[in-house]
């Protein structure tokens, strides 16, 4: 196997999450609205902190969002506004 040093290859990790970010966003906006919280403010508090607290743990909404990256849900909040592709 003969390797060119001088190309830059593309590194992509394999996905370990069967979990997909918009169902999480959701499945987590569901569980804030059901218990009477702003769903958009809490999430929003959650991807600038970072702060799981945020989010109920009612219907397990805690638990599903943290099985993602912030910048995961962003990219996908991000994809859904601009209607665009995945890259």
């Amino acid at each position: 196997m003969s390797e060119n040093f001088n190309e830059t290859m593309k590194f992509e990790p394999p996905k370990e999450n069967s979990v997909e970010p918009k169902e999480v966003l959701f499945s987590v906006y569901a569980s804030l609205k059901e218990k009477g919280y702003n769903p958009i403010d809490q999430i929003i508090g959650y991807l600038l902190s970072g702060d799981p607290t945020y989010i109920t743990s009612h219907n397990n909404a805690r638990s599903l969002i943290r099985k993602l990256e912030r910048d995961e849900l962003l990219e996908e909040i991000l994809r859904a506004y601009l209607k665009c592709d995945k890259v």
